[in-house]
């Protein structure tokens, strides 16, 4: 249900709503894990929080952006799932879990993708980083070139696979943003996440996300583990059109992460409904501009605009937009120039930048000059 909107060039936030008391959340369950966060895929909404900037190591869970620089890869034909590839010796040797690559015996990319991802195979991610870079450290470079552009503003990684080093480190905040990454960039890979177990060289192993076994809906991702991470896991789960992705730092065992993920999954989809608001680029406002060519410009979303409310109070959301005045042209596609301010129940509930649908160039002296005018004596 589309929120009751009143919309305002200018909003001004009344006293009264700005000390009402923060909006009461459902109760979230007792989490037994060091750091761990619940994501709303579509609204990019963390329901659930508990520590989500410290400092963590993130074991194998590094092995997400391993794979997104490998689907980048792919998907700018740099590389091909039926190339062969040979694996070097110090890939062979590569310490903790692997998927028994042989050296300078040839092995496809897939093989090696489903080695990374199923079998969490810390040889397969160095052979992959030395076809695509060269070595392991130049891949490393790239990793952190990606988590900068991706916004994982407290993250750094030294190596391919997540093996331990002081340097390398993430946060569950970042963890997630790149776990979301993956999914929304890569949906032709994704579904790789979901598969049970692999077999290479005659060997066959599970995949350690014991929740693809226990919920049908869960479809992915990623689990990990060293002595001072602990037991970790990011999990993803759909049920209908939500999207739900949790992570889980440092639990107690590899029992305890799936039972902690579980508990996540649940209150995200028992207490939260999505809501679908807007569709990407409809116009939900038109806002007045001076200056330029057009004297007003159409504001909206450049994707759909998804919330995750508690459930059953949906047709409490009310939204007004505080417009940017004066705007001025020269104002481009995409730029920033409103914000839409929810209230929930009458209480403060989110903001979300609006921008414009529409570019509106600089108009000529005349027109610059009658709006100066105009603007002198609003």
């Amino acid at each position: 249900m589309r929120p009751n909107l009143l919309l305002l060039l200018v909003a001004v936030v009344s006293p009264l709503l700005a000390q009402q008391p923060e909006l009461p959340l459902p109760q979230a369950p007792a989490i037994a894990a060091r750091a761990y966060l619940l994501l709303d895929f579509n609204s990019a909404q963390a329901l659930v929080s508990h520590n989500p900037l410290e400092r963590v190591e993130p074991a194998s869970l590094t092995k997400l952006m391993t794979a997104y620089v490998t689907f980048t890869a792919l998907k700018q034909k740099r590389i091909r799932l039926d190339q062969a590839v040979t694996v070097s010796e110090f890939a062979w040797r590569a310490e903790g879990s692997r998927m028994f690559v042989e050296p300078r015996k040839p092995v496809t990319v897939d093989a090696l993708i489903r080695g990374m991802i199923v079998q969490s195979g810390n040889d397969a991610c160095i052979a992959l980083a030395e076809l695509i870079a060269g070595s392991e450290e130049a891949f490393a470079r790239i990793m952190n070139s990606e988590a900068q552009r991706l916004g994982l503003k407290h993250t750094q990684f030294v190596n391919a696979t997540g093996l331990p080093h002081a340097q390398h480190y993430s946060t569950a905040q970042d963890l997630a943003t790149l776990a979301t990454a993956v999914i929304r960039d890569f949906p032709e890979y994704y579904p790789l996440y979901s598969q049970k177990e692999y077999r290479y060289n005659n060997i066959t192993q599970a995949n350690r996300n014991r929740l693809l076994w226990a919920d049908p809906s869960v479809d992915g991702m990623k689990t990990g583990y060293t002595a001072n991470a602990g037991y970790c896991l990011i999990t993803s789960a759909r049920r209908g059109e939500r999207r739900l992705v949790s992570i889980v730092i440092g639990a107690a065992s590899e029992t305890a992460r799936a039972t902690e993920s579980q508990k996540l999954l649940n209150h995200g989809f028992q207490a939260y409904d999505g809501v679908r608001l807007y569709s990407g680029r409809q116009s939900v406002a038109t806002l007045p501009v001076f200056k330029g060519t057009a004297n007003s410009v159409p504001a909206g979303f450049v994707a759909d605009l998804h919330l995750a409310v508690p459930r059953g109070n949906h047709d409490k959301l009310k939204a007004s937009i505080e417009s940017m005045q004066p705007l001025l042209a020269p104002i481009s596609v995409g730029q920033n120039i409103a914000t839409m301010k929810f209230t929930l129940d009458g209480r403060p509930f989110r903001e979300i930048p609006v921008v414009a649908l529409e570019s509106v160039p600089v108009a000529g002296i005349l027109g610059r000059g009658w709006d100066t005018l105009r603007l002198l004596f609003r």
